[in-house]
């Protein structure tokens, strides 16, 4: 069977078509154009729905999207103002559905990379597993004996805006910060340094500004990773986001930090590793969530 999959983002939209294989037969992207407001985004994920629908036999589509979701009822519960403006209380599974005549699931986004790496990924075979997603801001997201852990009002793991310093964890550890304290180094330059450029600088070029504001951002990520050990005891906690791809050079840097940071007893006895579903992270734990939830539907 054949599921289209759509990863509403705050820059863009992601689509493709999976089957039961994992086998994804079509991908895409377009521009979310977010600052249209949240009617015009479910509008552009309903059409691509439809649009995909019309060229295969589909048996369901599977949305992972930013903001706090209600996966019982597809709505959005809370989405930042700044990022996706009136995207709270759009019912996403609802209006895809009705659209297109599919049944419909939604999931927010960093639970869906979660369950990529639990069923499919960097967490595999494990008891439980805190995934991290570390870019613009931190993302958390839970799972135990396979399910995810949703809390009262859906807003369990928001992990980014957990207290540290007088300031929240993501506004010290987040990509996005590390870009930031990077650039105020070199105004001149500051539009065109992103992730990519420091990592080069820091690896090839010995650059001692980049090295001292990534061991800065692994201070506070070990910090920030320790809590969550303290309080959720995970068999492994996968980091995802752009640094995934940084694995070799952050690992070490990390588990140093994390030597300081947790005691010896639930140090050695939980993994830290990275995420292996990158791009498609999104997408395929929307799949994993209609799955599990095709029964209810």
């Amino acid at each position: 069977m054949n599921y289209i999959c759509i990863d509403i983002g705050g820059t863009s939209i992601k689509y493709g078509v999976i089957d039961d294989l994992l086998h994804f037969s079509k991908t895409g992207s377009i521009a979310t154009e977010a600052e249209l407001g949240g009617i015009h985004v479910i509008h552009k994920a309903a059409a691509i729905a439809c649009s995909l629908s019309a060229e295969d036999v589909i048996s369901g589509v599977c949305v992972s999207s930013a903001g706090m979701i209600d996966s019982e009822t597809g709505i959005v519960i809370n989405a930042n103002p700044a990022l996706m403006p009136s995207y709270t209380g759009i019912r996403i599974a609802e209006t895809i559905s009705s659209a297109c005549g599919l049944p419909c699931t939604a999931e927010n986004d960093v639970n869906c990379a979660a369950l990529a790496e639990y069923f499919h990924g960097a967490a595999s075979g494990t008891d439980s597993s805190l995934t991290l997603t570390i870019g613009t801001g931190i993302g958390g997201a839970f799972i135990q004996h396979g399910a995810l852990l949703k809390g009262h009002s859906c807003s369990a793991c928001e992990v980014g805006y957990l207290h540290m310093e007088g300031t929240t964890f993501e506004s010290l550890a987040a990509t996005s910060i590390l870009v930031k304290r990077v650039a105020a180094h070199y105004p001149e330059n500051a539009s065109s340094i992103d992730g990519l450029w420091i990592f080069d600088q820091a690896i090839h070029h010995q650059n001692q500004i980049c090295i001292e504001e990534i061991h800065r951002m692994c201070h506070y990520l070990s910090a920030g990773i320790s809590n969550l050990c303290y309080v959720l005891n995970p068999e492994i906690v996968v980091l995802g986001g752009g640094i995934a791809r940084q694995k070799d050079y952050l690992e070490p840097l990390i588990m140093d930090s994390l030597a300081r940071d947790l005691i010896p007893s639930i140090l050695n006895s939980t993994r830290i590793t990275f995420a292996r579903n990158l791009n498609h992270a999104g997408m395929l734990g929307a799949y994993c969530n209609f799955r599990s939830r095709s029964s209810a539907i």
